[in-house]
């Protein structure tokens, strides 16, 4: 499997229509993005049943500024349309399947109930007490 081009103009459906979503931020004149290519590649292979997309962050910058990416390569996981994970640096092949395999082993219930404390009480009031 070769992990798909994320756009600006493809990012909302891709998001949306998958439950997890990893995503590479890189640029090809970066050594590190080069050699975490197909580490990134071969997990993506592994796991057919998730969508494994590349952003070219010179080519999508707005894209890249929207989500404040300062290094490259940088790993994103979307689960739900909530970014679970966020890390800057190249990793190893079993570091990347680890990872990909916690992923689908989290409890969304309770990492959205973490993301939104404010909800717990009831009250579904957005101001902060």
């Amino acid at each position: 499997m070769t992990a798909e081009a994320l756009t600006a103009e493809n990012f909302d459906a891709t998001i949306t229509d998958n439950d997890i979503v990893v995503v590479d931020f890189w640029a090809p004149w970066c050594g590190p993005c080069t050699s975490f290519a197909p580490i990134f590649e071969k997990v993506a292979a592994d796991n057919p049943d998730l969508k494994f997309v590349k952003v070219n962050t010179d080519e999508e910058q707005a894209l890249a500024g929207h989500f404040g990416i300062r290094s490259i390569p940088t790993l994103m996981i979307f689960r739900e349309r909530v970014i679970v994970f966020q890390q800057a640096g190249a990793m190893p092949e079993g570091a990347l399947a680890d990872l990909v395999d916690q992923v689908r082993k989290l409890d969304m219930d309770e990492v959205k109930r973490g993301a939104r404390p404010h909800e717990a009480n009831g009250s579904g009031d957005d101001t902060l007490h």
